[in-house]
């Protein structure tokens, strides 16, 4: 488990995993990183074909509910996947071992309908204050007034910054950084949240240029004004002309017709870039590199969509001078710069974690093995922040002969 390279932002889990009775050592936040992350890869060796098909079930049961947004199939889906799970279970270990939390889990989806995601009601954020009030300083005698008195100097403190008064040495008083379950409390509207989701995930349908308004933000390190080498001003012309397809560019002082766009030859680089509650990093910046790792979707030559994974390596904005021979309009592009994974050299090997032999699911297969090298570098190495379809957790694995 200590190969798993994990975002700060999403926690840690305990080394042991049954560290006392009914694993106590664990919190339900820690249940669900180990579950959606681990799982699948540290048990699957360990597990027979008909748990590992319990397994599969229950990490997409996962995922799927601790979604922020949820579509009416995919609970369907989980609460087909449940009913399988107990069908599963009493077929191999008998009626014994369906528990009557495998009963209440049934009534899930009946909830989500009821009251929206489970995201909106979950106890994970009341579970990890719980734990942040304990592990504050006390006497262990009058724990109650301690901590009221805590959160009164607390508020005073919070009244005194937000007045505007000048004060000094308040800056240094530094809120505790969120992590898990937590990090996801936002101001991030819902709203804005499934419009970015549509634009990351429907690319046939989404027209985005990387010059549209959307809740993010670059953040340091920065390097301003960065000379473009001539490479990169080329890869920049192609992504331009293949997204602009009524416009012509060039270089300053190239080859191209009287009427193309010239191309500007600075741009700002950024190491981070945060999406509403989500931190991406880049290999700019060593601190981050752990939230590099990102997946986009691509269309592919055959017309296909197909999702793929790579690493960031820097963000940068990139304006450029759409004059309509009227008027200038200067668009600013928030673009990112990603080296992608070249694929396993077969589907058997890209799925080995998956339950059906026969037809490959990448939505029930959450684990995918790909290559570790990169491909060339080209034009679909700069993508617009738009398409980040979210972050991935790198391990190196081997298959066994």
């Amino acid at each position: 488990m200590d190969e798993f390279q994990i975002p700060s932002d999403l926690g840690r889990v305990p080394g042991k995993i049954h560290g006392g009775e009914g694993f106590s050592n664990f919190t339900a936040d820690q249940w669900r990183t180990f579950f959606t992350i681990y799982a699948t890869v540290t048990l699957w060796k360990h597990f027979p074909v008909v748990d590992r098909k319990i397994l599969i079930h229950f990490v997409r049961i996962c995922t799927i509910f601790v979604c922020r947004i949820v579509k009416s199939d995919l609970v369907q889906e989980a609460h087909r996947r449940l009913i399988e799970i107990v069908k599963l279970i009493e077929e191999n270990h008998g009626r014994n071992k369906v528990t009557p939390n495998l009963h209440l889990s049934l009534h899930l989806a009946e909830c989500s309908y009821d009251y929206g995601p489970l995201y909106a009601f979950w106890c994970f954020t009341f579970e990890r204050m719980n734990g942040i009030l304990g592990n504050l300083p006390n006497s262990n005698r009058q724990i109650e007034p301690e901590l009221m008195r805590r959160l009164m100097f607390d508020n005073q403190i919070d009244s005194i910054i937000s007045s505007g008064v000048a004060t000094k040495g308040l800056d240094l008083l530094n809120r505790r950084p969120s992590v898990g379950s937590l990090s996801d409390t936002d101001q991030y509207s819902s709203d804005e949240m499934y419009r970015f989701q549509m634009n990351s995930q429907n690319i046939l349908e989404s027209q985005i240029s990387g010059s549209e308004r959307f809740s993010r933000e670059f953040l340091k390190p920065t390097s301003d004004n960065v000379i473009i080498s001539n490479e990169m001003i080329d890869l920049i012309i192609e992504y331009y002309s293949a997204t602009y397809t009524n416009f012509k560019f060039r270089k300053p002082f190239g080859k191209g017709p009287k009427n193309s766009i010239i191309i500007g030859i600075k741009f700002d680089k950024f190491g981070r870039c945060r999406i509403g509650s989500e931190l991406f990093g880049s290999t700019m910046s060593l601190r981050h590199v752990k939230s590099s790792y990102i997946l986009a979707k691509f269309i592919t030559n055959d017309g296909s969509v197909d999702c793929y994974p790579g690493q960031v390596q820097y963000y940068f904005t990139h304006t450029v001078n759409l004059s309509n021979g009227k008027s200038d309009v200067l668009a600013k592009h928030f673009l990112a710069y990603v080296r992608w994974y070249q694929p396993a050299d077969s589907s058997n090997i890209r799925y080995y974690f998956s339950i059906n032999e026969e037809q490959f699911d990448e939505d029930t297969c959450n684990v995918e093995l790909w290559s570790n090298e990169f491909y060339p570098e080209s034009r679909d190495c700069i993508i617009p922040v738009h398409h980040i379809l979210g972050r991935f957790v790198p391990v190196t694995y081997r298959i066994s002969n």
